[in-house]
């Protein structure tokens, strides 16, 4: 049973907190929560708070939190993915999964093969799936969604330590085979793959070709992968 809810103005001293309405919503007709229970807080950023539900109305439930501390529960790797969003069902459960591995942030790319890009009230939504899956897995610290890029755009940002693409080629590696750094981007493009365009841009960006192996993934499989194979090492 769930007892974490998202407060993303979290007091650090002890205080009186509402919380807001989507998690006083799930709380109050969900949960059932009443006067007396003991729930967790978090604020997303990394803190959490232990808390005693003080008042519960038809829409609101108001908390008596103690102090918050930081409680890190994060990978050592930072791992940003860019990725050619599937369609928004398998979109949402894929955020879900990549939250609860620990991934820092997700780009939603926008390729050439991309069939529709994603509208605001997906990513919206994907971003509740993000809140949803901390709840769930106990991680404080919030995946970010950030604003969708295109291919180039996404290629040309400033370099991190490791940049991938993931692309089968001549020179591809295998995935374990270039883990030391602790910061490592990767590009999952989409179903159809990656223009030839697209590869010869990334290249042109110090993005090496990383295989996956002899399989062909959905996207969400794809990276679901990358991020257990890095998280794990």
């Amino acid at each position: 049973m769930t007892r974490r809810y998202f407060v993303p103005d979290l007091p650090t001293q002890a205080a009186s907190v509402d919380l807001p309405s989507p998690e006083a919503h799930h709380a109050i007709h969900v949960m059932r929560v009443a006067a007396g229970d003991e729930i967790t807080l978090f604020d997303g950023k990394g803190h959490e708070s232990q808390a005693t539900i003080a008042r519960v109305g038809r829409s609101e439930c108001c908390c008596a939190v103690q102090p918050t501390a930081e409680v890190d529960r994060e990978p050592t790797r930072s791992i940003h993915l860019g990725i050619a969003l599937p369609k928004p069902d398998r979109a949402r459960e894929m955020i879900e999964r990549l939250t609860e591995l620990g991934v820092k942030s997700v780009t939603p790319i926008v390729a050439e093969r991309t069939q529709r890009p994603p509208s605001d009230s997906v990513i919206e939504k994907l971003r509740r799936g993000v809140i949803e899956a901390c709840k769930q897995s106990g991680r404080n610290l919030l995946l970010q969604i950030r604003p969708t890029q295109t291919a180039t755009e996404f290629f040309s940002q400033p370099p991190c330590q490791t940049r991938w693409i993931a692309h089968r080629s001549e020179v591809s590696v295998g995935i374990k085979s270039a883990t030391e750094s602790r910061e490592i981007t990767v590009a999952i493009g989409p179903e159809g793959g990656w223009s030839d365009e697209e590869v010869g841009c990334a290249a042109g960006h110090e993005f090496r070709s990383v295989d996956l192996g002899p399989r062909i993934y959905r996207i969400e499989t794809a990276a679901t992968v990358v991020a257990a194979l890095l998280v794990s090492d």
